[in-house]
């Protein structure tokens, strides 16, 4: 009973519009300090100790070097590169605006800060080559959601500190995944822009290309700087994003010169608010776990399936169902902290590997990213549009069913999440 006092309160404040991190502390709170024979002074203890793990040292990291991304020049150079040799090709533009947000989440970890960082650019440079703005519109929020599978990626190291798993096989787990989503999209973005003969850009000659090449460079090295310091085993992911922050200084106060003294109080700003969100949620859903592994939840729930002999596959269907209903009001972080707890017991009795289903879970969380009412990209994007919130999701609408037909993918052949961690781990 207790713990249908818990969900029912969390969804009433939910409901009122309290934000996330409050609704889980204080429906937590109230029902451990009614229910149970815990102190405010346990329960403070608790959320404070859960945000000792060295590992989540990474996540503000990545923030602020995605921050620093989009407004030291490398974000703008990357796209001036891809531009100058792919733009003018059937569907160019389209392909330039998916690539760069690859190439952008392969460093800000982020899939808000990717759809912000890219679609200020090549938002108006779609509409102004005759893309209809829907469908530019729905394309920047549907490549921005590639923050968070392409590694680096904040979820995935929330997810490897409550599933205690390593964040460098998480990562190489989403490397291909990542990549073939990527490669998907770019397909279905040449093909839309034949069969409906949207404009293309002009045609760059040899001397741009070049330049353009040579200043994007120092960038674009920043991902085989990170993800290649990672996999050789040189430094830990939390290493690596902490470099990442220095590289990413460097190139854009020495390199580019675009990153200025005026500029680094709001850059600073928009890092901590947008770090200082996650950890909250962290804090209050670890409270929240505290409860259901009090009250043996996950437990009762691994034997419920037990007893009626659920396959994996029956458990992925009733999974990605409830994350799909949970990504319509709640963002990745939450949805991450309050159910992963109660699946790892069943992740482990049906035999399904960690990383495949972390690859599953986050491709999830990206869907959740551009489903309404709450997606946080539609908000980035009509509000980057000055476009109402419905056109933005008439354009996601046709990315989503491509994204779903490739969650069914990943979670039928999970060799595509397994083998680059076999292969480097051997």
């Amino acid at each position: 009973m207790a713990t249908v006092y818990i969900f029912s309160l969390f969804i009433i404040l939910f409901l009122l519009n309290v934000p996330i991190a409050i609704a889980l502390a204080t429906s937590a709170v109230i029902v451990l300090a009614v229910t149970m024979d815990y102190s405010l002074y346990m329960i403070v203890q608790r959320m404070f100790a859960s945000l000792l793990s060295p590992t989540l040292m990474a996540i503000p990291a990545f923030v602020f070097a995605g921050v620093l991304m989009s407004r030291g020049g490398i974000a703008k150079y990357l796209i001036d590169f891809l531009r100058a040799w792919l733009g003018h090709l059937p569907g160019g533009l389209a392909v330039v605006t998916v690539l760069a947000c690859a190439v952008f989440a392969a460093i800000s970890g982020s899939s808000p800060a990717t759809a912000a960082a890219i679609g200020s650019i090549m938002l108006p440079a779609m509409i102004d080559n005759g893309y209809p703005k829907r469908y530019a519109m729905g394309l920047v929020a549907v490549g921005g959601t590639l923050g968070i599978l392409i590694p680096p990626s904040v979820t995935m190291v929330i997810f490897g500190v409550v599933a205690e798993e390593s964040i460098g096989k998480l990562f190489m787990g989403g490397l291909l995944p990542g990549i073939l989503l990527a490669a998907v999209l770019l397909i279905t973005a040449v093909l839309t822009a034949k069969k409906n003969n949207f404009g293309r850009g002009a045609k760059a000659d040899w001397e741009t290309r070049w330049k353009s090449a040579l200043k994007a460079l120092p960038g674009g090295l920043l991902p085989v700087f990170i993800l290649g310091s990672i996999y050789t085993g040189i430094v830990t992911p939390t290493e690596a994003a902490v470099l990442s922050v220095f590289y990413t200084i460097l190139v854009s106060a020495l390199i580019y010169r675009e990153l200025k003294w005026q500029d680094i109080r709001s850059i600073f700003v928009e890092s901590i608010n947008i770090s200082s969100m996650i950890f909250m949620i962290i804090a209050a859903a670890m409270i929240f776990a505290l409860f259901l592994t009090t009250n043996q939840v996950p437990n009762a729930v691994a034997d419920w399936i037990a007893a009626n002999h659920l396959n994996k596959y029956l458990f992925f269907l009733a999974t990605n169902l409830m994350f799909f209903v949970m990504g319509t009001f709640l963002e990745a972080v939450s949805i991450t902290l309050i159910t992963l707890p109660i699946l790892l017991p069943m992740i482990h009795h049906l035999g399904i590997d960690l990383i495949q289903f972390a690859v599953v879970m986050t491709v999830n969380m990206e869907l959740a990213m551009i489903t309404p009412p709450v997606g946080l990209n539609l908000f980035v994007v009509s509000a980057m549009a000055k476009d109402p919130l419905e056109n933005v999701v008439k354009g996601v609408l046709p990315f989503i069913a491509i994204m779903i037909a490739m969650l069914v993918v990943f979670v039928l052949w999970e060799d595509i999440s397994l083998y680059i961690p076999r292969v480097l781990m051997k």
